[in-house]
């Protein structure tokens, strides 16, 4: 019996990964709910398509997995053995895309709250930066 190759598993493990709908992104929209602020989900006509914005009160908030956006100092940021080159080159793209989306709404005016996927436990916190600023009223 021949074992799969490496590739085969790695592909079919991260095809199960989830991209939308995740225990993070759900928590997320709870609080902001609860916050009473009104959001719509996957923005396509803004920069990076936040996870969850509000056009006219101007914020927008990113839903990050560690491991995908590479969060800095994570111990879920890791980068897999084989193919390492390809891995770092991903997640430098990843991570240049993500600081360009962030630069253009925040040129645009939006407030811009980035939620890492380990930070589950302080999402109220992290989610009250948009009510911080001043700038957005709840309703």
């Amino acid at each position: 019996m021949k074992v799969p190759s490496l590739d085969l598993t790695t592909s079919a493990r991260m095809a199960g990964i989830r991209q939308k709908g995740t225990k993070i992104e759900t928590q997320v929209a709870t609080v902001l709910r609860e916050l009473g602020l009104h959001y719509r989900k996957n923005v396509k006509r803004l920069p990076g398509s936040p996870d969850f914005a509000n056009g006219s009160r101007h914020w927008a908030v990113f839903v990050n997995g560690c491991f995908w956006h590479h969060h800095t100092g994570c111990h879920r940021a890791t980068v897999p053995k084989s193919n390492t080159k390809f891995w770092t080159s991903k997640f430098r793209a990843n991570r240049q895309r993500d600081a360009y989306a962030i630069v253009e709404l925040r040129r645009e005016g939006f407030k811009v709250v980035v939620v890492w996927e380990c930070q589950i436990e302080c999402i109220r916190e992290k989610l009250g930066q948009i009510l911080e600023a001043g700038r957005v009223n709840p309703r």
